[in-house]
């Protein structure tokens, strides 16, 4: 009996301690499908079906960089609608949806591993892979 309590103290310790790896790019690549492509496209390029109907057209997604730099934390901002300071139009909505359920640790940066909701940060990893 004090045997198998022990067992499930232990595992019951590492469940708590252990951290949720990233995500990878197919994980974000669905969510992408799902949520993003009807604008800008099944590539990122900013030519989804949708595209026409807004001016400006939504954002070539694979072309983020800037001075070869893929800002985390401007993209994670602008996805969840945090900050869009300087963007043209205000069309793009705000996935709130994406900010719900288990985190995982994002460095955005900083050095400083961040909480993300699991959602976002695949979409996050899936963008940033779809760089030119």
């Amino acid at each position: 009996m004090i045997r198998s309590i022990t067992l499930v103290a232990c595992l019951l310790a590492g469940a708590a301690t252990a951290q949720e790896s990233m995500p990878e790019p197919e994980e974000g690549r669905a969510i992408f499908e799902d949520n993003c492509a009807v604008c800008h496209g099944s590539r990122g390029m900013g030519n989804g079906p949708w595209a026409g109907s807004y001016n400006p057209p939504p954002a070539d997604l694979t072309a983020l960089k800037e001075d070869g730099v893929f800002s985390r934390t401007r993209v994670l901002s602008v996805i969840d609608g945090y900050d869009r300071t300087g963007l043209p139009g205000h069309e793009m909505p705000e996935f709130g949806l994406l900010l719900q359920g288990d985190t995982v640790p994002v460095d955005v940066g900083d050095g400083v591993m961040t909480p993300t909701p699991r959602p976002l940060a695949a979409l996050l990893i899936y963008i940033e892979s779809i760089q030119d």
